[in-house]
């Protein structure tokens, strides 16, 4: 592994749905020197037709902010990664609901998209209906076998009016064929995701997802129309979907680059937003569990789920109605109202509208923590009484890692008070969450900058996270 140069830095931006947040990393310490936050300027039309604002507007704004903390920051290379605009929506095509319909919505999902729609032929589904996605994901087959299921999907696709960018992750001996029958469409073809019953290979349909979202997404949602202050424009900026470099920055923390850099071991991170609770985890899995779990597609030691009804404004009414909390129906309505809206808005209620943040995230991490992890029960067989198992044994988890707002900037034992619920004794009825895991915050958003920066800079991104693995127990 290379040292970075001496004096040498970096500037991590994410372009998010609310606010763009940049961080400046010394890359020979692996530390971040300064950070900086603005509201994400979105283009609007006014009446007249004329647009105003830019998503490099708020780039401009923490830029200069940073330069102003460090002068290093205007000459510092910058990579970004960016949720803005809706993110990275993909629709899910695949032959059969169980097997490549839900692989293919797994592998979406890792990949940093919000999944708009899952569509499977042998259903019937409806392919002129893929809930306006920016990449649709073809699955369907495993390789060798009958070809005319991934056939099928994509005369249905064709068909149905979709003229986007699609990924083809099926059965690898038809995608010639397939790419024929898209005809003009901006094709990428990928790794089959299921080459075999009982297996799932997220990696290349990953990548082929993230080509798609630079080469088609990225500059296709007019974000940007000009220069920014530095000269940068947006599409050289953006190297990924900000999910997905988060998922990669915890694959760092947990995995390391190897013996002389290792990681921390089995993680789980929960990121708590505005309109949803993100779950990652890097989990190595027990090749026992492997008989005593029902689902129909292998799980994956790498794993993301988005819970787009779990939030603490935009979906903190389906929150809270999920939770069975109708005392904070008012306060759950007041959010949705005004995403904005913070406690200190209300000095009079402060503290009472403080705990009911911490209520509402409380409620949302619980949900989708359990969600991610499913459960393991007693049941009886043939063969006597059994333990089977759903979703992915998160019992042994080493480090849990909380990140969100609410988290970064409660008062003190707000970790505890959110978090403890969803851990240890506090769990019931065979939810497989973590028992004894150590309990730190991503209060510096290092996981997004370690993300960014593993691929060229790998031994500062590998000190970043170890900052986090080493920080104090919450």
């Amino acid at each position: 592994m290379n040292s970075p140069e001496a004096g040498s830095t970096a500037v991590c931006v994410d372009f998010g749905s609310t606010f763009t947040k940049a961080a400046l990393v010394d890359l020979e310490q692996g530390r971040i020197v300064a950070a900086a936050s603005h509201p994400t300027t979105l283009p609007t039309a006014l009446p007249d037709g004329e647009v105003v604002g830019d998503v490099l507007d708020a780039y401009d704004a923490c830029l200069a902010a940073l330069a102003d903390r460090d002068p290093r920051a205007r000459d510092a290379e910058v990579l970004a990664c960016s949720s803005t605009g809706g993110g990275l929506r993909i629709a899910v095509v695949g032959n059969e609901e169980l097997v490549t319909a839900e692989a293919g919505r797994r592998v979406a999902l890792s990949s940093g998209g919000k999944v708009v729609a899952v569509r499977a032929v042998s259903r019937g589904d409806d392919l002129a209906d893929l809930g306006e996605p920016d990449v649709v994901l073809l699955t369907g087959g495993t390789d060798g076998g009958n070809a005319e299921p991934l056939l099928a999907a994509a005369r249905g696709i064709v068909e149905g009016g979709w003229r986007g960018p699609v990924v083809v992750a099926g059965n690898v001996e038809a995608q010639t064929d397939v790419a024929a029958v898209l005809g003009g469409l901006p094709v990428v073809l990928a790794d089959n995701v299921v080459p075999r019953i009982g297996v799932l290979a997220p990696d290349s349909a990953r990548a082929a997802i993230r080509e798609m979202f630079l080469a088609h997404v990225i500059g296709g949602k007019h974000l940007s129309s000009r220069v920014a202050a530095d000269g940068h424009e947006f599409t050289s900026l953006v190297r990924g979907a900000t999910p997905d470099v988060v998922l990669t920055g915890v694959e760092l923390l947990a995995r390391g680059l190897g013996p002389e850099a290792p990681g921390a071991g089995d993680v789980v991170v929960v990121d708590v937003g505005g309109a949803t609770t993100d779950v990652h985890s890097v989990v190595e899995l027990d090749p026992e569990d492997a008989s005593l779990a029902r689902d129909v597609v292998a799980q994956t030691p790498v794993t993301r789920t988005v819970e787009g009804d779990l939030g603490m404004r935009w979906s903190a009414v389906s929150t809270v109605e999920e939770a069975g909390l109708p005392e904070l129906a008012a306060a759950a309505s007041r959010r949705h109202d005004d995403p904005g809206f913070l406690p200190a808005d209300d000095p009079e209620h402060e503290a009472e509208e403080r705990d009911a943040d911490e209520a509402i995230a409380r409620a949302a991490i619980a949900l989708a923590l359990r969600r991610h992890a499913g459960r393991s029960k007693v049941v009886v067989s043939p063969e006597g009484r059994v333990v089977e198992r759903t979703g992915k044994d998160l019992r042994e988890v080493d480090l849990l890692v909380g990140s969100g707002g609410v988290l970064r900037h409660g008062t003190d034992g707000v970790v505890r008070r959110v978090l403890a619920p969803s851990t240890g004794a506090h769990v019931e009825g065979g939810w497989q969450l973590p028992r004894s895991p150590r309990v730190v915050v991503d209060r510096d958003y290092v996981l997004a900058a370690a993300g960014l920066l593993v691929a060229e800079h790998p031994v500062a991104a590998h000190r970043l996270v170890q900052r986090l693995a080493t920080a104090a127990t919450e």
